[in-house]
């Protein structure tokens, strides 16, 4: 019995892992399409949808080490999409804020990355989407405890 659990889980395992390589590809080739790598999309995104962040905090949102924070806000920065301001309470805490040239961009792609996201979700019904998210969330839950 143990080794038909440990087969399925690992079978489990690769299944979840092709599918997210596949699902990757196909996002991460759009947002190159339009001139990003996909850790620059994700801080704009971030900036775009939840304002203003930490430049300290951005690496643990979008799940990136602290260390490339720098590079890829230095990237986006150039690209005049985000600047950096100051804290005004505390010297030590600088903000990541998107531009309104940042602003425009994401505007201008976002809606076709939502509907590509949702055109490779739509092998799944709705319930089946639902059932998705409960079985992978407890996966992941599991995983933390």
């Amino acid at each position: 019995m143990e080794k038909d659990s440990i087969q399925r889980s690992l079978k489990l395992f690769i299944v979840l892992s092709r599918a997210h390589r596949s699902i990757n590809d196909i996002v991460n080739k759009h947002i190159a399409e339009h001139g990003l790598n996909p850790t620059e999309f994700a801080v704009l995104e971030l900036l775009y949808h939840k304002g203003d962040q930490p430049l300290q905090q951005i690496g643990g949102k979008i799940l990136l080490a602290s260390g490339s924070i720098t590079y890829v806000v230095d990237k986006l920065e150039q690209k005049e999409y985000l600047i950096r301001v100051a804290c005004k309470d505390d010297r030590r805490v600088t903000f990541a804020q998107i531009t309104e040239k940042g602003k425009a961009f994401i505007e201008g792609m976002f809606p076709e990355h939502e509907k590509r996201i949702d055109d490779i979700m739509s092998a799944l019904t709705p319930e089946e989407k639902e059932t998705a998210i409960e079985l992978i969330k407890k996966i992941g839950y599991g995983v933390q405890s």
